[in-house]
């Protein structure tokens, strides 16, 4: 008996990659763990994981929404209203006295589409949001917006010629579900120069460029606010993203989870697809995503998250029910996270002023941190940086040492990887080299996120390694 083996696999897994958790993730952990032993030999004391937004991984800290963590332990244990009642405000007790009475259990399945009154909660929010109707029965709860966007590239990749439209730089997600799905990425290039615009005619050229090559488009992901980038779409420039769907008949795929990462609201707002869709009065088929993982209430954990779908027919949405069905439903207390992000307190409730000081305090934090870390790498040698406003990362690009360039060639990394491995070695910092996201030829970056604490400790460990990394390779 041979046993299993990697060539026995759907060799669709060979063709996946996740840069996020990929090479420097696994090369972390490992130094995570030395670290624990008294003679780990390492020149530093701790990893910092710069690699992902993972607000409340240790290290990184964010601290959870109070009225959110209340509400999910009275699902959790309900006697605890009873044995703990002068714990919890009045608030969450109604709040989760009115969850039960609709869920039962959270130890039992749930309809597959998620929680009907949860549905019906998300729908009001959208609503309050956009100022335009939404039908909970177009809303399906989800474990984490990720598992939203595969069941969506699922769906539509009804060939090996089917390409979605993603945008350089992405999130890994994309290319990784269509690898697995045998689906074909066809790249549109943001625009570093203009703060990572997005370009319709760019989209336009990679759409011919598509088709010219036997690929047929069935769809476009925007991720606003971008990641890694930060950057925020203006209406303008959706609507002209909007028309194009129209006119080439594509599915709009809008990511909206940083949604709510607003580093300057009154000068940067966010809007979205759904409100320019309904204003245009578009027939574009829209799917919008959102998550409880990122924004501040950064529960990454709990999976929870939604996509609704606009100017979708009911027989696409019954194969969607068909499917979500297979899975039986999303998780219960990530559905229960969703309720508490869209259902926030309210002004004159007794969590709100807790509830306002802890959202402030986060938002606060993350602008600062944005704004200090951006400005401080756009003061190293050869090193840009847009100070993006939204979202919780920075994309900083690096011009190399020529002898840098070639010894990362000879190990056979690109340079950026290089630059990301030895970073990490030398200081503990973890971060994704712009590789994973994809970039212009001959340009290089990396990504790092603005959660981290202490951000003078973490930014002057960046600078002296960045120092250091051009001397030692010859300088520029």
């Amino acid at each position: 008996m041979r046993g299993l083996t990697v060539d026995a696999l759907n060799p669709n897994v060979l063709k996946v990659q996740y840069a996020v958790r990929g090479e420097l993730a696994i090369r972390a952990e490992e130094y995570r763990e030395r670290l624990e032993t008294s003679n780990h030999g390492l020149s530093f004391n701790k990893v910092i994981s710069s690699n992902i937004g993972n607000p409340q991984q240790a290290g990184l800290d964010q601290p959870p929404i109070t009225f959110n963590r209340q509400v999910a332990a009275l699902m959790e244990w309900p006697a605890l209203a009873e044995l703990a009642k002068d714990v919890f405000p009045a608030d969450v007790i109604a709040r989760a006295k009115g969850l039960q009475e609709e869920i039962g259990s959270i130890g039992a399945y749930s309809h597959s589409q998620g929680v009907p009154f949860i549905r019906k909660n998300v729908a009001k929010f959208i609503e309050e949001r956009d100022g335009y109707p939404s039908n909970s029965n177009h809303i399906f709860l989800t474990s984490g917006a990720s598992a939203g966007v595969t069941l969506l590239i699922s769906l539509l990749i009804s060939s090996p010629k089917s390409g979605v439209l993603i945008p350089i730089p992405q999130y890994p997600l994309y290319t990784a579900t269509l690898a697995y799905y045998s689906g074909v990425g066809i790249p549109y290039h943001l625009d570093e120069e203009a703060g990572w615009a997005t370009s319709a005619p760019d989209i336009e050229a990679s759409i011919q460029k598509a088709v010219k090559e036997g690929i047929e488009p069935k769809a476009l992901v925007v991720i606003n606010p971008g990641n890694p980038t930060g950057s925020l779409l203006d209406e303008p420039t959706m609507q002209n993203v909007v028309r194009l769907c129209e006119q080439y008949n594509l599915v709009l795929l809008a990511d909206e989870v940083y949604q709510s990462n607003l580093h300057s609201p009154q000068t940067h707002p966010f809007t979205s697809f759904k409100k320019v869709i309904r204003a245009l009065g578009s027939p574009v088929p829209l799917v919008s995503f959102h998550s409880i993982s990122k924004g501040v209430t950064g529960e990454c954990g709990r999976r929870g998250g939604y996509f609704e779908c606009t100017n979708i027919s009911e027989d696409v949405i019954a194969m969607m029910y068909k499917m979500v069905s297979v899975v039986l439903c999303p998780a219960l207390g990530g559905q229960v996270g969703v309720d508490c992000m869209v259902r926030p307190p309210r002004p004159g409730d007794a969590s709100y002023p807790l509830w306002k000081a802890e959202t402030d305090a986060t938002h606060a934090a993350l602008a600062q941190r944005t704004k200090t870390m951006a400005a401080r790498l756009n003061a190293l040698p050869g090193v840009s940086c847009v100070d993006s406003p939204g979202a919780l990362y920075l994309y900083p690009r690096i011009r190399f040492p020529e002898t840098a360039i070639e010894v990362a060639r000879k190990a056979g990394k690109e340079p950026d990887a290089l630059y990301a491995l030895e970073l990490l070695e030398e200081t503990g910092i973890c971060t994704v080299p712009g590789s994973g996201f994809g970039q212009k030829e001959g340009q290089y970056h990396y990504r790092l996120t603005c959660l981290c604490p202490g951000v003078e400790e973490y930014v002057s460990a960046l600078e002296r390694f960045h120092h250091g990394f051009i001397e030692r390779y010859g300088g520029l």
